[in-house]
This record gives C-alpha cells, sequence and structure tokens, in this order.
C-alpha cells in the first residue's frame, strides 16, 4: 500500500481545506475500497470509497443503521442520539412516518409548479447583484445562497426579511469545524444537540416562534403543516433544522463549485452558453455539477450486527463511512471522471446519496435551482472572473465554499 493511503486521516477536516483529496480517494478505490482509518480520539471507522460498496451499505438498512450511532462521525450516547436525532439519523418505520408527512410536497409534479417562482426569484437576485457592474461582490452571499434561500423561506414559511437569519444560524451550526464558525463555548455542554453546536438552540428558537404564528394564523407551508402535527417538541426541533438547513447549503454549494468549474475550464463555459434551446444540455449541466460538487463528502452508517464487505470484516457496532465525493469519482462508473463535462450521460451520481430510503427528499427542487441560476445568469455577463481565490469551509462533511469573489462585465 502506498504511504498517501497509509496516512491519509479522513477525520481530519483539515485534509479538506485546500482541495478535495482526490487522488488519495482515487489511490484507496485502488488499493483499499474498504478501508480502515483509526481516529486519534476514537474507536476508527470504516471508509467506503467505491460507487457499488456505497450502492450497497445505503440499501441495506438492516445491516447499516442510521439510528445507532447516527449519521456523523461523532462518537455519541444513546441519550444523545437520541436527542439530536433528525429523520436521516432513522431507520424505519419511524423516518418514513416523518418522511411521509412532507415528501407529497417533494415529488417532481409538486416541485414543477414552482418553475415560474423559482426564476422569478433568480432574476431579482441577479437584478440585485449585478446593478453595480464595476464592483467585485461575493458570489456566495450575493447569488449563491440568496436564490435557494429565497425559494425555501417561501415553501418552509420563513419570512423573506429573516431568510439571512437562517443562512448565519445554519452556517455556524453545519460550519462549526470552521474556525470563522466555531463557537467558543465548552462543546460538551451542547453535546444533546444538532452538531454538538449551541447555534441549534438559536435554530429552535426560530422554528418555535414561527410555529406559533402559524398556529395562530395558518398558511399553505410546511411550517404550518409540521405545527399541526403530533410531533413531540424535540421532533419538531429537529425536522425544522434539517429542513431549514438542508434546504439551503448544499444547492448553495452546488451553484458556487459549478461557476467555479465552469471559470476554471471555459471550454464548458461556452458549451453551456451556447446551449439557447437545448433544455437536454442545459439539465446535464446540472447534473455534472452536482456530480462535479458533491456537497456533501460523507455519512456515517453503524453496523446493526456482523457483515462482509469488500473482502473485509464488519463488527457490529462498527462506523461505516460511505464517501459520496469518492463514489462520484469511480472509474468504473463514470468514464473520464476526473474531467468536467456537461453533456456527461448517463450521469448516476450520488450527490443526493446512492439511493434507498435516505435518497434527498429536495432533488427535484435542488436540480431544478442549479440549472435555473445557470440559465439566467450566463446570458446577462459578457465575462465572469475571480477577483481572489476561493475561500473553502474547514470540513470533512461539507464541501463548503465560503467565498468566492468575482468581477463581471455586461454585454
Amino acid at each position: 500500500m502506498t504511504e498517501t493511503t497509509t496516512f491519509i486521516d479522513l477525520s481530519d477536516p483539515d485534509a479538506f481545506v485546500e482541495a478535495v483529496p482526490h487522488a488519495a480517494f482515487a489511490q484507496l478505490r485502488a488499493e483499499d475500497p474498504v478501508h480502515w482509518n483509526p481516529e486519534p480520539d476514537g474507536p476508527g471507522f470504516w471508509a467506503v470509497t467505491r460507487y457499488e460498496d456505497i450502492r450497497h451499505v445505503h440499501r441495506d438498512v438492516e445491516t447499516y443503521s442510521s439510528e445507532i450511532g447516527g449519521t456523523s462521525l461523532e462518537d455519541l450516547d444513546p441519550e444523545q442520539v437520541e436527542a439530536r436525532k433528525s429523520m436521516i439519523d432513522m431507520d424505519p418505520p419511524r423516518h418514513d412516518e416523518l418522511r411521509g408527512l412532507i415528501a407529497r410536497r417533494f415529488t417532481p409534479r409538486a416541485v414543477g409548479v414552482w418553475e415560474d417562482q423559482v426564476r422569478t426569484v433568480t432574476r431579482e437576485v441577479l437584478d440585485a447583484a449585478l446593478s453595480d457592474p464595476t464592483r467585485p461582490f461575493d458570489f456566495v452571499r450575493e447569488i449563491s445562497s440568496e436564490i435557494p434561500m429565497q425559494v425555501f423561506a417561501e415553501i418552509l414559511g420563513i419570512p423573506h426579511e429573516e431568510r439571512r437569519v437562517i443562512i448565519e444560524i445554519g452556517d455556524r451550526l453545519l460550519g462549526n469545524q470552521d474556525p470563522e464558525y466555531r463557537s467558543n463555548s465548552d462543546d460538551s455542554a451542547h453535546r444533546n444537540l444538532p452538531f454538538s453546536s449551541p447555534a441549534a438552540l438559536e435554530m429552535f428558537e426560530f422554528g418555535r416562534r414561527l410555529a406559533a404564528e402559524r398556529r395562530k394564523h395558518p398558511r399553505d407551508d410546511i411550517i404550518t403543516q409540521l405545527a399541526f402535527e403530533p410531533l413531540t417538541q424535540r421532533e419538531f426541533d429537529v425536522y425544522f433544522v434539517l429542513l431549514a438547513t438542508a434546504g439551503n447549503e448544499t444547492t448553495r454549494h452546488t451553484i458556487t463549485h459549478g461557476l467555479l468549474a465552469l471559470l476554471e475550464h471555459p471550454d464548458e463555459m461556452e458549451k453551456l452558453r451556447d446551449a439557447g434551446d437545448d433544455l437536454a444540455l442545459r439539465k446535464s449541466a446540472a447534473e455534472e455539477m452536482l456530480r462535479w460538487a458533491t456537497p456533501v463528502h460523507h455519512f456515517r452508517r453503524t453496523a446493526a450486527r456482523d457483515a462482509e464487505l469488500g473482502g473485509k470484516h464488519i463488527r457490529a457496532g462498527d462506523k461505516v463511512t460511505t464517501w459520496f465525493v469518492s463514489g462520484n469519482r469511480d472509474e468504473t462508473v463514470f468514464e473520464n471522471p476526473d474531467v468536467f463535462d456537461i453533456a456527461r450521460n448517463p450521469n448516476r451520481h450520488m450527490a443526493f446519496g446512492p439511493g434507498g430510503i435516505h435518497h434527498c427528499m429536495g432533488a427535484h427542487l435542488a436540480r431544478m435551482e442549479v440549472r435555473i441560476a445557470f440559465e439566467e445568469l450566463l446570458p446577462r455577463v459578457a465575462s465572469i472572473e475571480l477577483a481572489g481565490p476561493p475561500e473553502r469551509l474547514r470540513s470533512n462533511f461539507f464541501n463548503g465554499i465560503k467565498r468566492l469573489p468575482v468581477k463581471v462585465t455586461l454585454p
């Protein structure tokens, strides 16, 4: 085994700060696809890096549980697991019951109704961001975070004027491995909170306030629906956290990485500019951005029983992590996987998960938002270029870009 695969520590967020370590993942796929990764302060975990093995883990929910230990790398006792348990940290039947509460709102037909609204929001966001083309601006703050958050705020029921409050709390909650967002308080005091972050308390309070308002003044939004469901307070709190963050973070990072990929591959930028009425190419471009970005690096499962995977013996209780970011570059599935190709077809990426019961419920909405963002952006600008280096999020969970300074010239 090479030195790279021997010594790369996937539990270390610093390994992902400069860039995703794609070369190391390629070596793991080739030499040790079910790799035992020791942890400095933990028991270690299995890192599953091949596409088909990842699919197997996610589809065998009886062997690989989301509920026993949660879906993050943290080692939690049963009380902590229970306190932090959201829908993604559950096995059937309760997972299916909670997912079923709002699943109808995210079917292709239901999402299709939102296309005109998504396009309107996108145009308004671009109007504001591009109002003064002489100034450099942060693409993340002014465009890629605004589009999904404004859309999802409407679906969820968050007042438009408070959308950035949710973004700011979400950054501190989900970016807690990054020094910029890390709380200075003692993490042990917040071990029962999502991501061990005190920002979760702020998100809980925000959701509870909205639910109280909707009980008095119902609307046709998700908050109203959940406010009248027979959920415990804990179930409502973590449900709200999941929706408020997942509805923004992953799409934001995909749009950001999508623009960066186009800037780094100008031939693909021109192909997309010239797509015109070619809806198939515009859709395939969005899919390639999702594969290229893979906004969530991995999820964790816990073995409920002994199993064999990739020639390795998995013991009951072992942590098993599935690395989507590696699966999306698997050479046995994707031709020239390290090439950004907006016409890639087929493109069976796992940016939304590899199927199974935890496949991302918002996938159809995210696809639409990514596609429309570039359908509306590219015709408006004669050129767009970096005005400074991207600032990456320090995280081995999210493939995030905190800031992407750009400058544009208009036609």
